[in-house]
């Protein structure tokens, strides 16, 4: 794991590097992945600030290919697992199996391991599964460790969960229990291609040509990147700025947008958790070094808000009368929350 840094040249160094780097994944995965620019920046920006995304959208977009990519472009050990409804918890963490020792003929459990043992998992088609097989990876994704018949295994680091999931109104899926959608730091929407990207995807698919990805970053890079990011500087406005947008998603509260008569108070029956304002400061820490600075803005946090809040908001049934998706509350939320610090009383 990479030092702390201790002087500003050290610091310029290490961010230049960071940015290279950055910018060869973005190349390498767009070798094969057409357009979707937004969608591979917030998949790059989890793997940096170390949390877990959530690829949204119908079937045929490049999901899967996006994790597919990036997992060829990372020297790190990558498992699929497919999510149907007849799956099974210990299909995804693992058993413990009877085994026999061939010497003395003793039987003994020993834990198998599920293909959860991995450091670049992706979930296929997540909500798929029912809720309680959904429900295995709830462990892996916030501890970084699974617990079977009482014993803790510990995950290698670093460890990167991508999930695809289709929308929910399609026939077959489950939604997904709001404690795991609060583990995923990134909600992504991906949606459908312009008529350039669609022309480029049937050039590299229908040909004889098979595009490569290099291999551009390993696990010790990885975990230097995220020490790198973690050490980004942030302003105390800015810190309170992104505490007031989470504020402002909580009905009845001191800061909720629009004040009585607001979006919060009228659509949000529950509003985002303390894990929002983590995943606005990283996604804010890593747009920052990638656009060349060593502190956070409040732009920053504004470029991160949607992704980092969507999935977080628990509508109550107005919303769903009024078909008021949280995409646009969060829009308000932004438009409503001021950037000027508050006084807080003594």
């Amino acid at each position: 794991m990479a030092s702390d840094p201790q002087t500003p040249a050290e610091v310029r160094e290490q961010c230049d590097k960071f940015r290279e780097t950055y910018r060869t994944l973005l190349a390498e995965i767009g070798k094969v992945v057409v357009g979707h620019r937004e969608v591979v920046e917030g998949v790059l920006t989890c793997l940096f600030a170390g949390g877990n995304v959530l690829l949204e959208g119908v079937p045929g977009l490049g999901k899967t290919l996006l994790v597919r990519t990036l997992a060829q472009s990372l020297s790190l050990p990558f498992n699929r697992i497919q999510f149907t409804p007849d799956l099974m918890p210990a299909d995804v963490i693992g058993t413990n199996i009877v085994t026999e020792d061939p010497q003395t003929g003793r039987r003994q459990f020993v834990f198998q391991k599920g293909p959860v043992f991995a450091q670049v998992l992706l979930a296929d088609e997540i909500n798929r599964a029912t809720p309680k097989t959904q429900s295995a990876l709830l462990e892996a994704m916030q501890e970084h460790a699974v617990t079977s018949s009482g014993t803790t295994y510990r995950l290698a680091e670093p460890f990167l969960v991508l999930a695809t999931q289709n929308p929910i109104e399609q026939e077959g899926t489950y939604p997904l229990p709001e404690a795991q959608l609060d583990r995923f730091m990134l909600k992504l929407v991906v949606g459908y291609s312009q008529l350039d990207d669609l022309l480029t995807i049937l050039d590299r698919t229908t040909g004889t040509k098979t595009p490569e990805v290099a291999k551009v970053l390993d696990g010790p890079g990885i975990l230097a990147a995220q020490q790198l990011i973690r050490g980004v500087v942030v302003a105390p406005h800015v810190k309170e700025y992104a505490s007031r947008l989470v504020l402002a998603t909580h009905p009845e509260g001191r800061f909720a947008a629009g004040g009585a008569g607001g979006p919060t108070n009228k659509y949000i029956r529950c509003g985002a958790s303390p894990r929002a304002a983590q995943a606005l400061l990283l996604g804010a820490k890593v747009r920052a070094v990638t656009d060349g600075r060593y502190h956070v803005s409040n732009k920053d946090v504004k470029d991160i808000a949607l992704p980092a809040l969507r999935h977080r908001l628990l509508l109550n049934f107005e919303a769903e009368a009024d078909r008021v998706d949280p995409d646009a509350i969060v829009r308000q939320v932004l438009e409503m929350t001021p950037t000027e610090p508050v006084k807080m009383a003594v």
